[in-house]
């Protein structure tokens, strides 16, 4: 019996995403340990997945897997499934099986699609889906020990965070606490705060940026932006942030415009760029 017909397609379910997360240990990022595969698949805010992804089998072994990470958004009053395009790994031997992985991924009805880390030929493999590119112009901003500006708080203790924000900012908080690559801060200036959710990065191999995910407050931001990198620096030692312009509304002063940013990309029947951010997906759910 020939390959093309012993390589079996089907859904990642409960039982299966222990041996699904072995398999990207081994193949995909050895950095990442099987547990952390397994807990950024399925991740602690409240959601009924359909299942956890796609994946190929032969004989009973994994052989390739593409992951997915479910979230439902209300949005302009109304809720809206998401669908986070997350790892996808296949074993060499088995590659001409990998567009299975993604029509079956693609063909589940209802959802809104995002891919927030395509790599390599998956970014025209997605034009030729229909998806679409975010504008991801990104700064990168050297975070040094400024003087923090007066009267202004900057802070990542959780019992602090979570007596301070309100409503969906409390949500957000409460939904990503636990995911293995979020990390909190909040800035305080009498009664306004600035909830901002970042992650480490690497680039270049090296594990020494951070990059702004969710910025609550952009107005108070653009006033606060050097005591938040002072913080990244001292608190979470981080030497640099990657601060795209869609997420945080303005280019920070004495920052560098990069000039080739990283895709991240979406494909949606009805939703502007500007109503789709970066939560409830791998990025602050996988750390690597």
């Amino acid at each position: 019996m020939g390959i093309a017909h012993s390589v079996e397609l089907c859904e990642i379910a409960p039982a299966d995403v222990g041996m699904v997360a072995e398999f990207l240990h081994v193949h995909m990022n050895s950095r990442v340990t099987a547990a952390a595969w397994a807990s950024a698949v399925t991740p602690p805010w409240r959601v009924d997945s359909p299942n956890h992804g796609f994946m190929l089998k032969e004989n009973g072994l994994v052989v390739g897997a593409y992951l997915a990470i479910y979230s439902d958004r209300v949005i302009d009053g109304h809720l809206e499934r998401f669908c986070n395009l997350a790892a996808w790994c296949v074993l060499e031997k088995f590659r001409s099986h990998g567009l299975r992985l993604v029509r079956a991924m693609l063909a589940q009805q209802g959802f809104h699609f995002t891919d927030l880390s395509p790599s390599g030929n998956v970014v025209a493999l997605n034009k030729r889906l229909n998806f679409r590119s975010f504008d991801t112009t990104t700064a990168l901003v050297p975070n040094l020990p400024w003087p923090g500006p007066a009267h202004t708080r900057v802070t990542s203790d959780p019992e602090v965070i979570g007596r301070t924000l309100r409503d969906r900012d409390l949500e957000i908080y409460r939904d990503h606490v636990a995911t293995s690559a979020s990390r909190h801060i909040v800035v305080q200036r009498g009664d306004e705060y600035c909830y901002l959710i970042v992650r480490r990065d690497r680039r270049k191999r090296l594990p020494v940026f951070a990059s702004i995910l969710y910025v609550s407050n952009i107005d108070l931001f653009e006033d606060v932006a050097r005591a938040v990198f002072r913080h990244l620096l001292l608190r979470h030692r981080a030497l640099a942030t990657l601060a795209e312009i869609r997420v945080v509304g303005i280019r920070p002063p004495m920052s560098i415009a990069l000039m080739s940013a990283r895709p991240k990309m979406y494909r949606s029947d009805r939703l502007r760029p500007e109503q789709i951010d970066y939560l409830y997906s791998e990025l602050a759910c996988l750390a690597w």
